[in-house]
């Protein structure tokens, strides 16, 4: 007694400390594996809420294609950035921030319009910082200390006389392994100053209020947003591209211009010209630009309807990750078997399900994080429970002797679903490959055993992972050859491309399997490939200790014959007729190499000859005009 539940109590510990292991890595920011796990899980919850209404108070102003065909140049002379910037400047805006880097200087006249358009607003200009690994992306992930902060080694900035009139805050932004932006750092340290990001200093300049720095929090005057470690605030898109009001920087400049989305307005000017300007793949769109990125964590900022992944947040990630493994394990120790993976199923559901509510209320709990931490003691757990579960023993031992007897994967689970498969024999079309390797014989009497040995394990692993590619099995290895089948367990209108297929991918792997012997056993081998299609006889042979699946007929024959055919005419492979046919001119062994046929070929031990193809790598390929390859005439 004391032992059934003294195990069930040690793994319980056990799964405690592995997700308490977990939960200390994610807290201390060493987490890129979960990150990387994380990221579709939240693509996914962004896409199931849906897009969402935008907060007032910002405008896009894009420097787009119709702006660039207008002007006439790209990036844009810097007196019509003065005479944009002017413009919108008349319209009372509450700020206008320029997500454009000016650090080179430009024409004289154009740098003093400039400046002078920017000292008659309240302006903001974009800096970047120049990070360990990429310019213009902040490490990830983020560091959870809050005095942590992601560190420049260099800063971009403005040339001076535009850096003297306006504001500056750093425009990167961080993004995941797949390139999503997920955190906007707030803050980033360079030397021995801190510099603002470019959203927080727009917004502080457009409200006229200095940001107030608490934990897991910036405010700014009322509104107050919640921030990750590091100060990153966590980005929460509201939809695809043009969900932020987004008006083209050519109306301004023709004169066309509604006032109304102008003033009281941050205004954002930045680039969304095809190719000219920075873009992120988002849940809602592909090609964010990165200007309204920028402009999505400003409106976070002014609303404060980011996303919440702050201490409390993480630590119910590392509650749960913690106590959703001890749950698992006590549920399982209390009901056994296939039930306890149901309830296994149901509190994943159920975690998940949670993570998604809590999403639609902004804030972001780790789908992966508890379940990283419960699955795999729940599934080792179970698994060992399954094992010791001796009311299961002849069932599974009698799928364990069944199985031993074969090897291909899709001959074993339907073995698995029908112990009888096979036992009488069943005639039906299949597609049939040789391939030998030619003198191995001569060269084993050289090498000693262990090398021979290894050599064959080498060939034989190549042609199995190749068969089991294109779905055929190895019906048989014999020695320095194999024989593969296609058709079984179950026939299909596909099995003679894939046998064709597989002759190329066989002839292809094989050749680099060879240029990576020694050159003097390499010098001394070669290979050779027949293949045919036709009716064969399939069924069991063997005895009761040992079976194995097999194809016998003239079909069989034929394509062990052809195997003499491909290295009589020097070429890699020698299919039938039948074959090619069967495969269809779309087959891909059409356009790789060079084909020639068909030839009528007597086949030894046989009346009469058949046409035959004969297919060599691209050692002489001759192109047509439309780049395809030629084939002989039959």
């Amino acid at each position: 007694m004391r032992r059934r539940f003294a195990i069930p109590l040690i793994a319980a510990a056990l799964a405690a400390l592995w997700g308490a292991g977990l939960a200390f890595w994610h807290w201390q920011g060493g987490s890129s594996l979960l990150d990387r796990l994380e990221a579709p899980l939240v693509d996914l919850r962004f896409l199931v809420e849906g897009p969402r209404p935008t907060p007032g108070g910002i405008t896009i102003l894009a420097i787009d294609d119709e702006t660039v065909q207008q002007v006439g140049a790209y990036p844009l002379p810097r007196t019509t950035m003065a005479q944009l910037v002017s413009s919108v400047g008349r319209m009372h805006p509450k700020a206008v921030a320029l997500d454009i880097l000016f650090v080179d200087p430009g024409r004289a006249e154009g740098d003093l319009a400039l400046e002078k358009a920017l000292s008659e607003t309240r302006s903001v200009l974009a800096a970047a910082g120049l990070f360990e690994r990429n310019a213009q992306q902040a490490l990830d992930p983020l560091p959870i200390a809050s005095d942590d902060l992601p560190t420049a080694q260099k800063l971009l900035l403005p040339i001076k006389s535009l850096a003297s009139v306006s504001a500056l805050g750093v425009v990167n932004i961080a993004t995941d392994p797949s390139g999503v932006p997920r955190h906007i750092p707030l803050l980033v340290r360079s030397d021995s100053q801190i510099i603002p990001s470019f959203p927080l200093r727009t917004v502080s300049v457009a409200t006229g209020r200095d940001p107030v720095l608490r934990a897991d929090e910036v405010a700014i005057g009322d509104v107050a947003t919640s921030t990750d470690g590091g100060y990153a605030l966590a980005l929460r898109f509201y939809g695809p591209a043009g969900t932020i009001l987004t008006v083209s920087a050519n109306e301004v400049l023709s004169g066309r211009a509604d006032e109304d989305v102008f003033r009281d307005r941050i205004v954002v000017i930045g680039a969304t010209v095809t190719g000219g300007g920075d873009a992120f793949p988002t849940p809602f769109d592909p090609v964010l630009p990165g200007v309204e990125v920028l402009a999505t964590a400003m409106a976070h900022l002014m609303a404060g309807d980011g996303l919440v992944r702050d201490t409390r947040v993480r630590l119910v990630d590392g509650a749960m990750a913690i106590l959703l493994p001890v749950l698992l394990v006590l549920l399982l120790a209390w009901h056994r078997g296939m039930w306890g993976f149901a309830i296994i199923v149901v509190v994943t559901a159920a975690w998940i399900g949670l993570t998604f509510a809590a999403f639609t209320r902004g804030i972001w709990l780790s789908a992966t994080l508890p379940l990283l931490a419960a699955l795999p003691p729940a599934l080792l757990f179970g698994a060992a429970e399954l094992w010791l579960d001796r009311g299961r023993a002849d069932r599974l031992s009698l799928q364990s002797r069944t199985l031993r007897r074969f090897q291909p994967p899709s001959l074993a689970k339907r073995l698995a679903e029908d112990p009888a498969f096979l036992l009488k024999p069943v005639r039906q079309k299949a597609a049939v490959i040789f391939i030998d390797l030619s003198g191995f014989t001569g060269l084993s009497e050289l090498l000693p055993l262990d090398e021979t040995r290894e050599m064959l394990r080498g060939f034989h692993a190549l042609v199995d992972r190749e068969a089991v590619r294109h779905q055929g099995i190895v019906a048989s290895f014999m020695g320095d050859g194999a024989m593969i089948l296609f058709g079984l367990p179950d026939s299909s209108p596909e099995d003679a491309c894939r046998a064709v297929e597989a002759c190329v991918g066989l002839c292809l792997r094989t050749e680099a399997w060879m240029a990576d012997l020694p050159d003097a056993i390499a010098a001394r081998i070669g290979f050779k490939i027949g293949a045919h299609y036709g009716e064969i006889i399939a069924s069991r042979l063997g005895g009761d200790s040992h079976q194995h699946i097999t194809a016998i007929g003239d079909t069989v024959n034929v394509a062990s014959r052809l195997m003499e055919v491909a290295a009589s005419h020097d070429a890699d492979v020698a299919l039938s007729d039948d074959l090619h046919r069967a495969a269809g001119d779309a087959c891909s062994i059409f356009q790789s190499g060079v084909l020639e046929g068909t030839f009528p070929t007597a086949i030894r031990g046989r009346a009469g000859s058949i046409p035959i193809w004969l297919w060599r790598r691209n050692r002489s390929l001759v192109h047509s005009g439309s780049g395809g390859v030629r084939r002989s005439p039959s």
